[in-house]
């Protein structure tokens, strides 16, 4: 049986008893037209010199890598024989024609997903960084006007404290009379804090642009998804797997538990109980669920949504009601078939245990105890010997 070999120099038919080479086809000797045929090999494809010789084997044919099952079946086969130097390929040409490989693969078009990766990051990055923000605005103003924290929040309070900074202002805008327990400001110290309330005021218009962005990519590039998880928590996922294609390429047990790593590591180094769900937990049908049925819950989720991911990774059409449905089915059948939570197994009788005669750690550490202690005499006294 013959085996057809592709090696970066060129595709060879090899006999797979002696591996003798019986035919062969040479890749071009063009280092940018070599990086093409590299490229295509690389995302999967056959290339049209391994469909040639393929088309000139006689009989069954076997293939050395499984992008090039369709041409026949993958088998292991030893081809460190055919070197590139006996066909006049040297090591400086590969160099030049891996640099040319890699300037062709880096300048593709990135999928839209992977900048979803990036954008869900970068929400996380404001997120944390409005956090930081507000708590200073809250201590720093709250020095001037500490009551203002009782009547306006986030983004109203920044806004409040931006626009009029004085607290009269601001009870005037609020139309709140109140007598404030505050200290008065100089106009160059509320100033500085109108900057800064200002700052976080163009932080939340930064958050809520990249919000609306990450949605309109949600609903472009994966709508079942979308409308399985709604948008952000559909990007999260996405960014914990680290793409739209790796996340459908896993199974559904690792999709439930995305965003718990922490948590399962730490069950599996201390032997307790392991997370039953991740980042899916902030669907509003999993953490509304009673804690007994909350991990049944997400692993359905997991796996409908793991049927959209694929759909959307391979640009299927739209599924997204039809897996709503089922997983509604599936929900009513979890609460029907388990109303009541599990009942706790009795505790086993301690005192058997207690009272048993056993050769147990404990009873061989008391018995060589009293080995070791001294002997005590009537009244009480221990008496030690001392020998020379």
């Amino acid at each position: 049986m013959a085996v057809l070999v592709t090696k970066w120099f060129g595709v060879f038919l090899c006999d797979e008893r002696s591996g003798r080479i019986i035919d062969s086809i040479l890749l071009p000797k063009d280092p940018a037209e070599l990086a093409g045929k590299l490229a295509v090999m690389q995302k999967g494809g056959v290339l049209d010199e391994e469909r040639e010789l393929a088309e000139r084997a006689k009989g069954k044919l076997s293939v050395g890598e499984r992008r090039q099952s369709p041409l026949g079946k993958p088998e292991v086969f030893d081809s460190s024989h055919i070197k590139a130097e006996d066909y006049g390929y040297t090591d400086a040409f590969m160099h030049e024609a891996m640099i040319g490989l890699a300037k062709l693969r880096t300048s593709e078009p990135i999928a839209r997903d992977r900048n979803l990766v990036q954008a869900i990051r970068n929400l996380d990055d404001e997120i944390s960084t409005i956090n930081l923000y507000s708590e200073r605005l809250h201590e720093w103003y709250g020095m001037h006007f500490p009551e203002l924290a009782d009547m306006a929040r986030d983004e109203r309070y920044a806004d409040l404290v931006a626009r009029y900074g004085e607290r009269d202002a601001v009870m005037e805008e609020l139309g709140a009379d109140i007598v404030s327990i505050g200290a008065d400001f100089d106009p160059d110290d509320m100033r500085a804090v109108m900057d800064l309330a200002d700052t976080l005021v163009r932080l939340y218009d930064d958050k809520k642009r990249t919000e609306e962005y990450i949605q309109s990519i949600v609903e472009a590039s994966c709508p079942n998804m979308c409308a399985m998880l709604g948008g952000p928590l559909a990007a999260r996922l996405i960014s914990l797997a680290g793409g739209l294609e790796r996340l459908a390429s896993l199974p559904s047990s690792t999709v439930q538990l995305l965003g718990a790593e922490k948590a399962m590591f730490r069950s599996m180094r201390t032997g307790k109980k392991g997370p039953k769900h991740g980042v899916l937990y902030q669907h509003p049908d999993v953490h509304r669920a009673p804690y007994w049925q909350s991990g049944k819950i997400a692993r359905a989720l997991a796996g409908k949504v793991l049927i959209a991911a694929k759909i959307d990774a391979c640009g299927g059409e739209f599924m997204g009601d039809e897996l709503n449905r089922q997983f509604k089915a599936r929900l009513a059948d979890i609460k029907k078939r388990y109303p009541d939570p599990p009942k706790k197994p009795k505790s086993q009788d301690k005192g058997k245990k207690r009272n048993r005669k056993g050769k147990g750690p404990r009873r061989r550490r008391v018995a060589l105890e009293s080995r070791l202690r001294p002997p005590r005499f009537r009244g009480g006294a221990t008496r030690v010997l001392i020998t020379p």
